[in-house]
């Protein structure tokens, strides 16, 4: 069984109803168990649980929101250097398009990879010129099919990338057919 954790911070709900979309993504694929918390809620330990990560912070200014930027720097710390290894992507949701939401991933990559995630993005379109190769971002509230089709996506993309690197389910491999 893969463990995924949907970890996220959401001031207005917006991001909120990412994560949810993320987490029934992730659900899709059998035998993965998913935890949806938020920041608030979180410990270090459900980041020691994880096996594969979904992050997701509002849009400030380009960058991560100060919760999520607080839980990695106050509540797990001690998981430096432990979680090496582990899958990971992230999701955000900004005020409007061109508001950053991909920078923010971005932030969260960059975050992530200094505590040893591997993080990825996926090459999928969801609809027509409608991608989540940063990860998944919308302006406001997933309310557009495509829109909640990417959050799902990606919470699917890292529970198949679950199944296939950490339990070995290679039947899940969600990529191209693999050269050998």
């Amino acid at each position: 069984m893969g463990n995924v954790l949907v970890l996220y911070d959401s001031k207005t709900g917006n991001t909120a109803k990412m994560a949810d979309y993320v987490a029934q993504g992730a659900e899709e694929v059998g035998d993965t168990e998913v935890r949806l918390l938020s920041v608030d809620e979180a410990h270090a330990d459900d980041v020691f649980w994880c096996d594969g990560l979904a992050v997701g912070s509002p849009t400030y200014v380009g960058v991560v929101s100060w919760r999520m930027k607080r839980f990695w720097d106050e509540a797990v710390p001690k998981a430096w250097g432990k979680v090496d290894g582990k899958i990971a992507c992230a999701f955000s949701s900004s005020g409007g398009w061109g508001g950053g939401a991909e920078l923010t991933c971005l932030s969260l990559y960059i975050l992530l990879m200094n505590f040893g995630f591997l993080v990825f993005g996926v090459p999928d379109y969801v609809g027509e010129a409608f991608t989540l190769h940063h990860g998944a971002v919308v302006a406001r509230e997933p309310k557009r099919e495509e829109e909640i089709a990417a959050c799902r996506r990606l919470g699917k993309r890292l529970a198949q990338w679950v199944a296939v690197y950490v339990n070995g389910r290679e039947e899940h491999w969600p990529g191209p057919i693999k050269q050998r």
